[in-house]
């Protein structure tokens, strides 16, 4: 039987605790939001259709992003015990300079689009929190204003070849001497992908006021005062603007790109560069030896070709083969510490955040940049305490294993010769027994090593 009594006045009052109201309604939603996807929702809420669905969205059926994020979910951490791991050290050297977390700000096109602090409020937070921030070649905010921002911190610059090559040339003179100490030579963007999300909704630079985004603004008023108060969205470093993205990229760059090219932009430029956009082995491979300081695993976020090989399963398989060569870094899919930790883990010198920069832009400017590098920040110590390792340098592909929902078939073999030699390993190879069936569905284990 349950002796019962009154409730204890006493005892009662100590279970109370009421906490202030938060009178600032930014703060209130940044401090209610607990990962990435918490700010996602937020900038849903906060930012017109057309740019929020640019900044979400990918190309064609964007089959590459889907496949990039659910790579990283498809992992299993391995932890240790009982190794004293009361503190870590988040710290990686990285192109020859500090940052206080293994990732950085990935460079972003349109960014004063999202919401009207743009890029400002993304290279001050990255400056704040001691990590490096890329400005796009198709900015909304120049570099001298990126520096001004981010007097103190590590820029970089991130450029695209265009047809007039003189354009990019001064590009690369201008990041010289505003101090930017990085440049990322891109090279997934001969033309615009496919983003039929931007088709649908009219979407151009700048966006039009048409009868569907009055409609859509109604409930998005901050957005659209903060657009029609400010200076002109306009591209910081380029003269043309308007009309929709792909017409901008297939109007301005130049598909017929080259080693060339590479070989012209290295010695004009002083400091270290990264090439952005290695999708195979072969390719790593090709830049080996070519005077490149580092390589960006990455199929832009999706938005390029769609099918395209997804990163994170590449970065073991490319480690092994350049890593002695040149930093690996890696982007596309990146929504948590954890998919920060498991890069690392399996080779990444570095990562670079995108959507997840944006999303906490747009939903609370500057301050919702600090939560997004807040909160990856956290989640990569967690992280690192419950595998029980202390630096950056302990992880391995031990901690890591990944799991596969597709495996490869083999490729048609080109020749002959090499049609003979596979039909003579079939001829000789040991029959499976029939309950030995290829239709098992489950996940393959792809153990990192």
């Amino acid at each position: 039987m349950v002796k019962r009594q009154f409730p204890n006045p006493k005892e009662l009052a100590e279970l109370i605790r009421f906490k202030a109201p938060t009178l600032n309604a930014k703060r209130r939603r940044l401090d209610r939001a607990l990962t990435i996807h918490d700010l996602r929702d937020i900038a849903k809420r906060r930012t017109p259709k057309a740019p929020f669905d640019y900044t979400e969205g990918a190309a064609e059926g964007e089959i590459s992003l889907g496949r990039a994020r659910q790579a990283f979910e498809d992992i299993e951490f391995h932890p240790a015990i009982l190794r004293n791991v009361p503190v870590v050290d988040m710290s990686r050297e990285v192109l020859g300079g500090p940052s206080a977390l293994p990732f950085g700000i990935a460079p972003t096109g349109f960014t004063r689009m999202m919401q009207t602090e743009g890029e400002t409020a993304g290279a001050g937070a990255a400056g704040a929190a001691g990590i490096p921030f890329t400005l796009s070649t198709m900015g909304t905010t120049s570099i001298e204003d990126v520096k001004s921002a981010n007097p103190d911190g590590r820029n970089w610059f991130q450029l695209y070849v265009m047809r007039d090559r003189e354009r990019s040339y001064e590009l690369v003179r201008r990041a010289a001497a505003a101090g930017f100490d990085t440049l990322f030579f891109t090279v997934d963007t001969p033309v615009s992908g496919a983003r039929l999300r931007d088709v649908r909704n009219g979407f151009s630079i700048p966006p039009q006021l048409t009868p569907a985004t009055v409609i859509n603004a109604i409930p998005r008023p901050e957005w659209w005062v903060n657009f029609l108060t400010t200076p002109k969205l306009e591209f910081a470093s380029l003269s043309s603007t308007g009309g929709t993205v792909g017409e901008l990229i297939d109007g301005m760059f130049d598909p017929t790109i080259s080693f060339d090219d590479l070989a012209t932009i290295r010695d004009l430029w002083p400091g270290k560069i990264v090439v952005k956009g290695v999708q195979t082995i072969e390719d790593a491979k090709l830049l080996a030896g070519r005077g490149v300081d580092g390589i960006v695993l990455s199929n832009h976020g999706g938005r390029q070709l769609d099918r395209a090989p997804i990163p994170f399963h590449l970065l073991p398989h490319v480690v092994r083969e350049v890593g002695s060569d040149m930093e690996v870094h890696l982007d596309t899919g990146i929504m948590s510490g954890a998919d920060i930790v498991a890069s690392i883990a399996l080779g990444a010198r570095f990562t670079l955040i995108g959507r997840a920069y944006l999303y906490g832009l747009m939903a609370g400017g500057r301050e919702g940049v600090d939560k997004t590098i807040s909160i990856l920040g956290a989640q990569i110590e967690r992280t690192m305490k419950l595998l029980e390792v202390s630096t950056l340098d302990e992880l391995g592909p031990q901690h890591v294993t990944q799991l596969s929902r597709f495996t490869a078939l083999p490729k048609p073999a080109t020749d002959a010769a090499e049609a003979a030699v596979s039909s003579k390993a079939r001829a000789v190879r040991t029959p499976r027994p029939a309950s030995a069936s290829t239709g098992n569905s489950r996940a393959k284990l792809h153990p990192s090593t």
